[in-house]
């Protein structure tokens, strides 16, 4: 580790300083999606004790002061600043000790292995919250400890900026209106009795910043007095129409929404005007899911909106870019943003706690009362499009029809679509992958289609299935592949295959099949698919107990995630079996070498017909392994398919899908399709099954004995 020490010409330099401040300054603006406050450094994390030794350091040299009080002296800090800066010193080498002292080693990382014991070494008791209450407000007290020195930290920085680059001698002040000028690139105040005067100058100077592009930051004079007076922000603040007005206007501005919003969360201002807002600030959840506090989550999923309105950004999210111009009003969208999460810790369902906060303040800011139920709505349903995606099958033209009926019209339709896309990829970046966008995608533009046909016209599974056959054999036909052959083949094919695979994969997989010669099966390949996001692997041959636990088994040892599955029987015995595949790390796999490997593993596994003896061997995470999931299993009728629905709910592990395999192959039950969910650490997958003789399961022996090998196969930790 490179020694935090520096050779004293070095020190008294400006370009030394000037290299550390940028520095700085860089590290507590970056916001991007490497951030994760899952397992912080104490040391390293801005706000940590890294910034704080800085501040000893460039005070010692430069001011030859001898401990943290003389900054009081210096005037770069006042007594109630002074003891925030002593409090939160404390509060981290207090953790930090206790971390110490319980790995036996120098450690500066919070992980998981350390932070409930952690909890209760420091006394944070669990009562009635839930059983991670003391980590979560154990954590939470870090982040906001961390919070508030890393504002302290901002103050600091500029202070030295002007004792240190600019000699104190500042330029002259620039005019922007009575209350507000810049100095040498700054905001400032006009006098320090602005906000006394006009409280709701606290909103206004947001405001300022994002009207002036050229000004560089707030003063840290200037960030004092903003401290000093957010007790102005009461509720006669927050009923004065300046106030709302101000706020609003935040909201409609054209550029510098996201940072405005964030450098008033750093100065305790979003919090102050709304109360709801300061439950959350420095909130985590103690999962593998949600990878940042509420707040910062919250300004996450704000930025991804806001990145879809810049032309320079277009081509990340080409579609959703497109769509957005679309809405009528993106402030509208930005306040289901702040409010989606805003009931997160309260107990009960904070969707619907949220959606009446958001109401409340749309009207008090004189929203129509159209727009206030619509943000209102947002927030009460930010939720149902990625549930609906991850956890249905859209294929199927009733899933999509009664989505379609609660979302009602196109335009919530894109609003919601839009903040699910946002809330997804803020969330947890890492999972978020070509395959979730082309879910949501898929319902969106199916969900369209049924709303521009009419509710009152639902789209029949006759009609699309001929429609899907129609385009589907025209394309064959130019291919000169025989009318016969695949009327024939079609033939020995379930309806389900039909509604759940589109035209193009029909002809696709029609073609494969038809131009395999029988003494050539199984038929094993391997596509990219652009639209679907990952690749996919088609099986054709004849139909194995196993074959589900040997596809995923293989394809488990390669290390792929396993995003879909689609089980499909024949009248003839074949088996005609599809699994969209990524790597690991959510990457596509790559063609060439490793394709290759894929598919020979596949054909010389799959080839020991009967074998049961394979086996995953890969380790569970780390990380997962401080997370106690209960493996729940519930059943319930799928009608339309004849079919019987098994939802599990366990934490994630190698070889989890193989060992559901050979629970079905124990039980004699067949497979037709699964829906893959995977949140964190834990799981929440969907398997449709029937008996041998493709009938849903009726017997309550047979459930128990499913249930019961799935648990037997699935112990808990």
């Amino acid at each position: 580790m490179q020694r935090a020490t520096a050779p004293d010409q070095m020190w008294n330099s400006h370009d030394f300083f000037t290299a550390k401040w940028h520095e700085q300054r860089d590290r507590h603006n970056k916001y991007d999606d490497s951030m994760s406050n899952l397992e912080p450094n104490i040391k390293e994390s801005p706000g940590g004790l890294r910034d704080i030794q800085m501040i000893g350091w460039v005070t010692n040299r430069h001011f030859q002061t001898k401990n943290l009080h003389d900054l009081v002296d210096q005037d770069f800090l006042n007594e109630t600043e002074y003891a925030t800066l002593l409090e939160g010193q404390n509060h981290l080498w207090r953790v930090r000790f206790a971390l110490h002292i319980l790995t036996g080693r120098h450690d500066d990382r919070l992980l998981f292995d350390h932070q409930r014991t952690l909890a209760e070494k420091l006394g944070y008791i669990q009562e009635e919250g839930g059983p991670n209450q003391a980590v979560e407000s154990f954590m939470q007290d870090y982040y906001r400890t961390v919070m508030g020195l890393s504002r302290l930290n901002e103050m600091l920085l500029q202070h030295f900026q002007e004792a240190i680059l600019l000699g104190n001698q500042l330029g002259a002040p620039v005019s922007i209106n009575k209350r507000f000028q810049s100095r040498s690139g700054f905001l400032e105040v006009t006098h320090d009795k602005v906000f006394e005067h006009r409280p709701t100058a606290l909103l206004e100077l947001f405001l300022i910043m994002q009207e002036n592009s050229g000004l560089k930051g707030v003063r840290a004079s200037t960030i004092r007095l903003v401290r000093n007076h957010r007790h102005l922000i009461n509720d006669k603040f927050r009923e004065d129409i300046r106030a709302q007005s101000l706020f609003m206007e935040i909201l409609r501005q054209p550029r510098g929404i996201t940072r405005e919003l964030r450098r008033m969360n750093i100065y305790g201002i979003l919090a102050a005007y709304i109360p709801a807002f300061k439950l959350i600030v420095g909130r985590m959840q103690y999962d593998l899911f949600h990878v940042y506090t509420v707040d910062e989550h919250t300004l996450m999923v704000l930025r991804n909106l806001r990145r879809l309105t810049v032309p320079e950004y277009s081509d990340e999210h080409p579609f959703c870019s497109q769509l957005i111009q679309l809405l009528p009003k993106t402030e509208l969208i930005y306040l289901a943003a702040l409010f989606h999460d805003i009931a997160k810790g309260r107990g009960g369902d904070h969707s619907v706690l949220g959606a009446e906060d958001a109401l409340a303040f749309c009207r008090d800011h004189h929203l129509s009362e159209y727009d206030s139920n619509l943000v209102s709505w947002l927030v009460r349903h930010h939720l149902l499009m990625s549930m609906t995606a991850q956890r249905k099958d859209i294929t199927d033209p009733e899933v999509v029809q009664e989505f379609a009926a609660i979302v009602g019209d196109s335009t919530r339709l894109t609003y919601l679509y839009l903040l699910t896309v946002a809330d997804s990829r803020a969330t947890n970046p890492q999972s978020w992958n070509s395959w979730k966008d082309s879910l949501l995608r898929d319902l969106y533009v199916a969900t369209r289609r049924a709303l521009l046909r009419g509710l009152e016209n639902p789209l029949a599974q006759e009609e699309l299935i001929k429609a899907k056959q129609t385009e589907a054999f025209h394309q064959l036909k130019e291919m000169l592949v025989p009318e016969t052959e695949v009327e024939a083949l079609w033939k020995t094919l379930p309806h389900e295959y039909f509604l759940t695979h589109s035209p193009n994969a029909i002809k696709r997989h029609t073609h494969a099949i038809l131009m395999t010669p029988a003494e050539k099966l199984p038929l094993i390949a391997m596509r990219q698919t652009a639209k679907r996001g990952g690749t996919e692997v088609l099986y054709y041959g004849n139909d194995q107990d196993n074959l589900f636990a040997a596809t995923t088994t293989l394809l488990d040892q390669l290390g792929l995630s396993i995003l879909n599955a689609r089980i499909m029987g024949t009248t003839t015995g074949m088996s005609l079996n599809s699994f969209l595949i990524l790597e690991e790390d959510g990457s596509p796999v790559e063609k060439g070498h490793r394709s290759e490997e894929i598919l020979y593993s596949l054909q010389e596994g799959l080839a020991k017909e009967g074998d049961s003896q394979l086996k995953v061997h890969r380790r569970m995470p780390r990380q997962h392994r401080h997370f106690s999931t209960h493996t729940r299993i519930s059943f319930s009728k799928d009608p339309t398919h004849e079919r019987t629905a098994m939802r599990l709910t366990t934490l994630d592990r190698p070889g989890l899908l193989s060992e559901i395999g050979q629970a079905f192959a124990d039980c004699n039950i067949r497979l037709q399709h699964a829906k893959i969910a995977t949140l964190g650490a834990e799981v929440e997958d969907i398997f449709f099954v029937t008996n041998k003789d493709n009938q849903p399961l009726e017997s309550e022996k047979q459930i128990e004995c499913l249930k019961q090998t799935v648990l037997d196969r699935l112990p808990e930790d």
